[in-house]
């Protein structure tokens, strides 16, 4: 390396945002708890630790934008968080609760749930690689594929939903391996999913009237049965991108059969 490249090399950080990536590490601390409580047999526990992993990892990032603290070592912490709380612990707790009574005659039988399970981890692993390498030339307004937060959330609120019912896993294990296997096609799918996430100006952050009335039922909805409502949204936030994709699909058929009709 010549002293001129050396010189136009930017420095190396030193250091980190401490805000962020406590809100990262408490998200970490979340998920790790979460697998703690799944293998000792606390399904609710489990699910709810997922569930605040979730709150947590949708507030470190928006923190970081609004501090001016985003970074890359906080980006690659992030999404190694994300791969123990969202792609691990469900993977576990729903091999734990449910997948480990799955039977089937063959040689692959007695293995065909822990690798349900591990096709979920491994698939969400890919879906943050995926992302973090189109982080700067993909849309922002849209996930390309279930994000894995809302893949580990469908997962554990359905568990959770199923456990607030005294549903017994015995009876569920072979809709909940269809789900999971579900789930991890999706999160490595080409669906287009709303991000929420809108532009980084403040006025693209404000929102109608109207939203914050939708949130207020939202809130009064989880207090008076917060597995079912999870449950629920979960269900319609995962059809939504197949919906959104379809329609978009359809709409831009519709746009060349005028161009095809004019040129013939």
């Amino acid at each position: 390396m010549t002293d001129e490249e050396s010189t136009n090399r930017p420095p190396l950080a030193r250091g980190a945002y401490l805000l962020p990536n406590a809100l990262t590490t408490a998200a970490l601390l979340a998920g790790f708890y979460a697998i703690i409580a799944a293998v000792q047999g606390e399904t609710v526990a489990a699910c709810v630790a997922v569930v605040v992993a979730g709150l947590l990892d949708g507030i470190d990032g928006r923190v970081a934008r609004m501090t001016g603290t985003q970074s890359e070592f906080g980006t690659q912490y992030d999404s190694l968080s994300d791969m123990v709380s969202f792609g691990l612990a469900p993977a576990i707790l729903v091999w734990s609760w449910s997948l480990s009574s799955v039977e089937l005659a063959g040689p692959i039988g007695e293995k065909i749930g822990w690798l349900s399970a591990f096709f979920y981890s491994a698939c969400a692993a890919l879906r943050l690689a995926r992302f973090n390498t189109q982080a700067g030339v993909a849309d922002k307004r849209y996930f390309q594929g279930l994000a894995s937060p809302a893949a580990a959330g469908t997962l554990v609120s359905t568990i959770w939903f199923c456990e607030s019912r005294g549903i017994g896993p015995a009876a569920v294990a072979w809709p909940m391996l269809v789900l999971t296997v579900m789930l991890g096609a999706l999160m490595v799918s080409r669906l287009r999913y709303l991000s929420f996430k809108g532009g980084a100006s403040r006025e693209r952050e404000r929102v109608p009237i109207a939203w914050i009335f939708v949130l207020l039922i939202v809130i009064v909805l989880l207090a008076i049965d917060l597995p079912a409502v999870l449950f629920t949204i979960g269900v319609l936030y995962v059809t939504s991108g197949l919906v959104m994709t379809l329609r978009g699909r359809y709409q831009r058929r519709r746009r060349r059969k005028p161009e095809s009709t004019g040129r013939d």
